[in-house]
Formats: structure tokens, sequence, C-alpha cells
């Protein structure tokens, strides 16, 4: 069988997509980068991919706002090939930034007929970069098929916007009952956390969203830095892993197209 081809999507700043590219490599998968210059140039190479990922970073600067920039080029310029890309079944993952950029797009929470999304990701509450391994608690009733098998995981955040709030209490109720808002900061026992376990103010202390099909996900935690065992801070305490916590996300991704 021929290996699925995931297609990781690099613009200035970006700076994940080595890490995201070993992870997939590591999952089976047969990995390119291209730069979102390129795709804009030729869109139709998109379909030669099964996979999309927008890696972590800082995607110019994150000028005017965390992703915005690069929310606006694939709006403008991609949005057509991009809903092909997902309406014909395949995935798209964002982390970190991606999320930023993906949530920013529209891509997970549909904008308004005026392009409002009713969704963002603002600055850290407290305000500050936050840097640290936490806890993540998958969601019972999900569909997202990056996320099958998981129960939690133990990953590493880094990141200044990674708030999550929507615009009013309906939106936010309307996503939690369509089971969208999958991840979700926890304790080490895998709990609803205090203040310190929540690093950034988010509502419903949410790490992570997925479109209504699930085939789209974005998460601000990294999965892609804790691929090997020893990759986590306390892995001689835990107990040496056959692989770290983030592996299966990504194989997921792989064994969805078997």
């Amino acid at each position: 069988m021929a290996a699925v081809r995931a297609l990781i999507l690099r613009a200035p700043g970006a700076n994940c997509d080595l890490e995201a590219a070993y992870a997939l490599e590591q999952a089976g998968a047969r990995v390119e980068r291209y730069h979102i210059n390129r795709l804009r140039e030729r869109p139709a190479l998109l379909h030669d991919f099964q996979l999309l990922l927008i890696p972590g970073g800082f995607t110019y600067g994150d000028d005017v706002a965390a992703g915005k920039i690069l929310a606006v080029q694939l709006q403008t310029f991609l949005a057509d090939t991009l809903n092909t890309f997902r309406d014909a079944g395949k995935l798209i993952l964002g982390i970190c930034n991606g999320f930023q950029v993906l949530l920013k797009a529209g891509l997970i929470v549909p904008a308004h007929a005026d392009g409002h999304v009713p969704a963002t990701l603002a600055n850290n509450h407290p305000v500050g970069f936050q840097d640290r391994w936490l806890t993540l608690r998958i969601s019972t009733d999900h569909h997202c098929p990056f996320l099958e098998g998981y129960v939690s995981m133990e990953v590493p955040i880094a990141h200044g916007e990674g708030r999550f709030v929507t615009q009013d209490a309906s939106t936010l109720q309307q996503l939690e009952q369509a089971g969208q808002l999958v991840l979700r900061y926890a304790n080490g026992a895998g709990q609803r956390p205090d203040t310190p376990f929540n690093p950034n103010g988010s509502q419903l202390d949410v790490a992570g969203v997925c479109d209504s099909t699930g085939r789209v996900l974005g998460l601000m935690p990294h999965p892609e830095r804790h691929i090997l065992p020893t990759q986590h801070p306390r892995w001689t305490r835990r107990g040496l892993a056959p692989v770290g916590d983030g592996m299966l996300l990504f194989q997921n991704a792989v064994r969805y197209f078997a």
C-alpha cells in the first residue's frame, strides 16, 4: 500500500516544521514541506496529499495577532482548495501557531456571513509566555480521528496567545454540545484543573478544538515534542514507555487512510 502523503505548510517564522515532519515520518507518512507561496502559485498541489499540517512558530512575527496574516492568506487565496480538501475526507492539523491560523481562517469554527469568526485565541491571562509540560484530558464523546485511543496525554506548551475565547456564551455552548471541545487542560490525575494547570485562562480549560466533521483539529500544546519517551523531563521516573504520548496522534492520522 502506498504511504500516506502529508504536506507541512511553512511560512516565514514557522519553526516547528522539522519536528512535525519527524513525527509524521515515524508514524509512516511520506512528508513534504511547502512554503505558502508555492501553494498559492499552484493550489492544485494540495490534492496530491491526504494530510495537511500547519506547524507551530511565529508566522510573520505574529504581527497584528498570532497567526492572523497566514490565516488571511488562506482565506483569500486558498479557501476553496482547503474546503475541497476537507470535504474529500482528508485531515487537517494545526499545532500552536497552526491552531491560531486554522481558527482565525474559519476552518474550525466557521465565519459568519460578515467574515467574523466567533472564536479566537487571545493573549494569555495572566499575560505572559507559558512554557511548561501539562496533562491534557480528551473528551469522551469526540469524533476526531486524531484522538482515537486517548484518555489523556502529557505534552509541552509554549505560547503567549493561547486563551480560547468565544464571542458569546451561546457559541461556547454550541461547540461543547457538538463535541468539538476535544482537549482540555487537566491536573496530573486527569481531572479539571485549578488555576495553575490552566496556563492561559481558556474558557472551559480548552486546549484543542475540532471542526464539525472531526477531521480538522487545532491544539495549542505540542504533541510533536513528545514522540520519543526520553523527551519527557521525568522519563526516568515514569519508566521508559515504547513511545511518547504524542506519537499516537500522528499514528492515528496515518492509520485513518489505511
